[in-house]
């Protein structure tokens, strides 16, 4: 039985080492498939610091804390119990075998015990989380995920660690001391046979040879296989996330890439014709983006996440991850194969590298179906939710808009409504096309004059900020409430701004998002020289998408803005003492309770959380309540990626979602800090309560402010001018 178990589990090592290697070059040769991607290696101190910290602290799988200390203890088993590995090997030839030098260190016992053991446990937990969420439901995070996959890897460390510690129950009856079997020594009973129990240390031995090897086996010959595989290429991926500061890939977009520098639009002479802009086929993404799709562990805690996948639309993070996966691995032959060896190839291989990347995926006929459905690329809100949640740091929102990027400009092909934003932002400067006249009309309601630079102030060096109103916040009856709101609030406080007025145009952020980098970067261009020649150097805006495109995206076209929101400098204002909330009168009736929605473009993007909702808990009159998805787990209103000008043909409304979320709080005011927000949640009541006697409504009235109009409202009862 010896020799058979020795026999055995050789072959198995040498046929799952071989199977290992060979699919490490694929994956590799695969990964090379991509082109040059942006700035991966500045800062590598850096990057080996938050390398580690995100796997061995696992800072961000604790995001959920009890399944990332589960998985913690499994990683840990995983590397850790290697040693165990090798003396498996060891005991085929000798049972009593150990390693030198550690093998009989009482603190090298227990400690693999422990492991061992806590190992065992934390994956048998995860193996229930998997089973109380069935793949099958659409509301599991598992749903699309190989569950025969993730099985057996869950079975796999079950059985190492089993093993590991039978094994250590059997070398106790063999060696004695408790003192070295604290966590073993009673798992077996006393008394067996001593050759016995040095033939199942034999056996064991193989048994655990064998379980690990056949895994390098199965991973071997499934490289798509991320629940594994991550195990591996999760470590380069974090190193070489975007930012080597350690933050999510969140913020700004990349500029179009062409050979490993950004596409300089303003010279489009010299556009090399064969270099792709944006992604149109999947060689066309980078190597980095090649490698983010083999690194996923199919965890889908993107999915549950995603604001369009959460309202019944196809898009999912983890799907969109694992189709681009599966048809980078299965194009890969055609694409390494010498151009003439290419019609020899297996028709299976042929037949993928005819499918288009986005298109329809139900085709009639001959065609052949998309790798990515349009309506999965046009379903994101770009709000970051995936990106945030990642513990492997892969870059959803960048490669979903290059996706865009090429459709739009090269393909020609993205939603009509698109056509008006497009034709508004080119002609006059804003998405609704109107006339640049009108975008002082909100100074008109005013008791006092706002600067306008060029008119009434030369350069912004005169005053403390340049007030960047942003489109909506010119042209949108509610968002210039909040506009005036600010004005007031800064004229009060004596903080000396100005505007640009007429000079000031879209900054770019909706066709950018869109996959429109030809109109963005018309828009960037006008007004970064408008900026520069103002002597811009401190904004504040009230727009979370100018703010993130002001603040991220400008010092892509050379210009650099210290970009504050408007919550805080009002927070600062109010913390100063230059904003004083005051109480209602004695005797008024009730107060507010407000909840506060965060925007996804000052919150995720930009980590802007406090500011707000200190500003709200200043407020004498107001309770606060928090929805259960808030900061970096809020759901995002749906008006983000260019969605505002889209209709949502598909699932059910995303506003509509969050705004029964923000009633089940029992709020009278719904707050936030973003007139994008604002407008979809005043929408999204408009709809609850247009359901009233139907299946139900808010029983009561309810306001959709920002923060700005609530501290305004406060600042103006201790106004005691005549």
């Amino acid at each position: 039985m010896r020799t058979a178990a020795i026999v055995v589990a050789l072959a198995a090592t040498v046929v799952g080492v071989a199977l290992f290697v060979r699919a490490v070059v694929r994956i590799v040769g695969v990964v090379r498939l991509g082109g040059p991607t942006l700035g991966r290696t500045d800062a590598p101190r850096e990057r080996w610091k938050h390398l580690l910290a995100e796997t061995l602290g696992h800072t961000r799988m604790l995001q959920w804390t009890r399944v990332g200390v589960a998985h913690w203890f499994v990683f840990v088993a995983f590397g850790a119990l290697f040693l165990t590995l090798v003396t498996a090997y060891g005991q085929l030839f000798d049972p009593r075998f150990a390693l030198p030098v550690i093998g009989h260190w009482v603190v090298y016992e227990w400690a693999s015990e422990l492991i061992a053991w806590l190992g065992l446990v934390s994956i048998l937990a995860l193996m229930a989380v998997r089973a109380r969420n069935r793949a099958s439901d659409r509301s599991s995070r598992f749903y699309g995920s190989s569950t025969w996959q993730g099985v057996y890897v869950e079975l796999t460390i079950v059985g190492i660690t089993v093993c590991v510690l039978l094994i250590r129950a059997l070398e106790y009856q063999l060696v004695g001391g408790v003192v070295h079997f604290p966590l073993t020594f009673f798992l077996l009973p006393a008394g067996l046979p001593t050759g016995a129990v040095e033939t199942a240390v034999v056996v064991l031995a193989a048994v655990k040879i064998v379980i690990s090897m056949a895994w390098f086996a199965v991973i071997g010959l499934v490289t798509t296989m991320g629940v594994a595989w991550h195990r591996f290429t999760a470590w380069p991926n974090i190193w070489f996330k975007r930012e080597s500061s350690g933050a999510t890939a969140l913020g700004a977009l990349q500029p179009v890439n062409a050979g490993g520098t950004p596409v300089d639009f303003a010279d489009v002479e010299s556009f090399d014709e064969d270099a792709p802009l944006g992604v149109g086929a999947v060689e066309d993404f980078t190597w980095k983006g090649l490698l983010d799709f083999t690194s996923c562990t199919e965890c889908g805690r993107c999915q549950s996440q995603c604001p369009a996948w959460a309202t019944g639309k196809p898009l999912s993070p983890k799907l969109l991850i694992t189709g681009l996966r599966d048809h980078a691995h299965a194009k890969a032959p055609y694409l390494q194969a010498a151009e003439e060896a290419r019609g020899s190839l297996p028709a299976t291989v042929q037949a993928e590298a005819a499918r288009p990347l986005v298109g329809p995926i139900q085709v009639d006929g001959d065609g052949h179906p998309g790798v990515v459905d349009p309506d999965v690329l046009w379903s994101c809100t770009s709000c970051g939710a995936c990106v945030q949640q990642c513990p492997v740091d892969i870059e959803h929102v960048d490669h979903i808009m290059d996706l865009r990027r090429f459709q739009v400009m090269v393909g020609e092909e993205f939603p009509d409504e698109l056509t008006g934003l497009f034709k508004g932002l080119e002609g006059r400067g804003n998405p609704w096309n109107l006339n640049a006249r009108g975008r002082l009309d909100w100074t008109k309601d005013l008791d006092f004059e706002v600067p306008v630079v060029g008119r009434d102030v030369e350069d912004l060096s005169e005053v403390d900020y340049l007030f960047w109103v942003g489109c909506a916040g010119a042209y949108e009856e509610r968002a210039k409430r909040t506009t005036q709101a600010v004005a007031e609030l800064l004229h009060t406080a004596g903080v000396r701004f100005a505007v640009l007025g007429k000079g000031e145009t879209c900054t770019g952020d909706p066709a950018r998002r869109a996959g429109n980098e030809f109109v963005f970067q018309q828009l960037a261009m006008q007004n970064a020289e408008t900026l520069t020649e103002a002597g811009a150097t401190k904004v504040v805006a009230t727009c979370a998408h100018c703010l993130n495109t002001l603040k991220n995206e400008y010092p892509q076209v050379g210009v650099q803005l210290e970009v504050v929101h408007h919550t805080q400098l009002l927070n600062r204002l109010v913390r100063e003492g230059r904003l004083t909330p005051v109480a209602p009168p004695a005797g008024s009736v009730g107060g507010r309770t407000i909840t506060y929605h965060d925007p996804c473009f000052i919150g995720r993007h930009n980590g802007v959380y406090d500011p707000p909702r200190e500003l709200l808990e200043v407020l004498p009159d107001a309770t606060v309540t928090e929805m259960p998805r808030n900061r970096q787990t809020a759901f995002c209103c749906g008006a983000g990626g260019a969605r505002m000008w889209m209709e949502e043909k598909l699932g059910t409304r995303i506003n509509v979602a969050r705004t029964e979320e923000a009633l089940a709080t029992g709020a009278t005011t719904i707050a936030t800090g973003c007139p994008f927000c604002r407008v979809m949640l005043s929408d999204g009541v408009a709809a609850v309560q247009d359901r009233t006697g139907q299946d139900g409504g808010p029983d009561r009235e309810v306001e959709v402010l920002d923060v700005a109009q609530l501290l305004l409202e406060s600042v103006r009862r201790g106004d005691v001018r005549p």
